[in-house]
């Protein structure tokens, strides 16, 4: 696994408000100074206000991305470092958001890609991986076997271009950040987010921090991250410390996306949410459908994966403080559910 040294800095004069979405922010994004500007339009994605449990509720649309979710933003940045190495042929493991944004984005750059899915992957996401002309290579029973499968596929000399191993999807995903301090005019009190891997979450607690340290914010955002009850490794360190980690399966969900039972990157996500007072909430399988219902009666479709955090916000929206930001991560079109 691998991370920056030294974080890039936010510098507000750098913002290059003529280009598009995640590249205002290039100063910010830790790529060498040769890499290529690959976009097919990420970020700058809606912030939509709605009344939920009697609180005004801030909702940003990250399925609005091109490929329909937020990994886009990551995966821009990503592409982006890879063809600075000269690489044309690279593979990925995915239960789907991530491996369709990889192959829109190889597509877009000429890059081969194949992308390694658990076989329960929902059907509408390996369809629009193969329509961008990605192999997909179905793997047989829980979300590890697939992420084994890819890594042996690098043994034999792949390029692997892990979204969960790569740093480089994490300063994408800060963007998101800065585009709330904008939207916003200041920071949220409260960002509510899916966590599987954590990639989004630590992402967007680093954007918070790079604005602080710029002086643009007084202090960080709490941050509230989701996971299903029945794959929650995070919720239960959190909550119960390393004794919670001994009784966590890989339990099937709905929420496909984040059904991942070793968090790479989970020591740093747990010491982002204590340094921002922040929590996690787990959510049981029954309520995930009726959470995609009620977010859809407001006009916004999202799949079961980004539902979880409709009952996380019923959870906790007595206790949190205003503004208070729901990320809304990926599209409804991407399942059958």
């Amino acid at each position: 696994m691998y991370d920056f040294a030294v974080l890039p800095t936010f510098d507000v004069a750098q913002v290059d408000a003529a280009q598009p979405g995640i590249w205002r922010y290039r100063h910010a994004l830790g790529l060498p100074f040769d890499a290529p500007q690959v976009t097919l339009g990420e970020g700058n994605t809606p912030l939509v206000w709605s009344e939920a449990f009697g609180r005004q509720i801030a909702f940003k649309l990250e399925f609005t991305n091109p490929t329909g979710s937020f990994k886009d933003r990551g995966t821009a940045s990503l592409v982006s470092f890879l063809r600075t190495r000269g690489v044309t042929s690279a593979v990925e493991d995915s239960s789907g958001n991530a491996g369709a944004s990889f192959a829109a984005y190889a597509a877009a750059t000429g890059m081969q890609a194949r992308v390694f899915v658990p076989s329960y992957a929902a059907g509408p996401k390996r369809a629009q991986i193969e329509a961008y002309g990605a192999e997909v290579i179905p793997v047989p029973g829980p979300r590890t076997n697939a992420a084994e499968a890819v890594q042996r596929a690098a043994e034999q000399g792949a390029v692997y271009a892990s979204h969960a191993y790569m740093p480089q999807g994490i300063l994408g995903y800060a963007t998101l950040a800065y585009e709330l301090f904008e939207q916003l005019g200041q920071a949220p009190g409260t960002v509510i987010v899916p966590v599987g891997q954590g990639g989004l979450l630590l992402g967007i607690g680093r954007g918070f921090a790079a604005l602080q340290k710029a002086g643009l914010i007084m202090a960080l955002p709490r941050l509230v991250g989701v996971q299903a009850a029945v794959c929650a490794p995070l919720w239960s360190a959190f909550t119960y410390g390393s004794l919670g980690l001994e009784t966590i399966a890989e339990g099937e969900t709905l929420a496909e996306g984040v059904r991942v039972r070793h968090p790479l990157r989970g020591d740093a996500v747990l010491q982002l949410m204590v340094a921002t007072r922040g929590q996690f909430v787990a959510v049981h399988e029954d309520q995930i459908l009726a959470g995609r219902d009620q977010l859809a009666h407001r006009g916004l479709f999202v799949e079961p994966t980004s539902a979880i955090v409709w009952n996380a916000l019923e959870q906790v929206v007595e206790r949190i403080s205003p503004p208070i930001v729901v990320i809304l991560t990926g599209s409804g079109l991407k399942s059958y559910q």
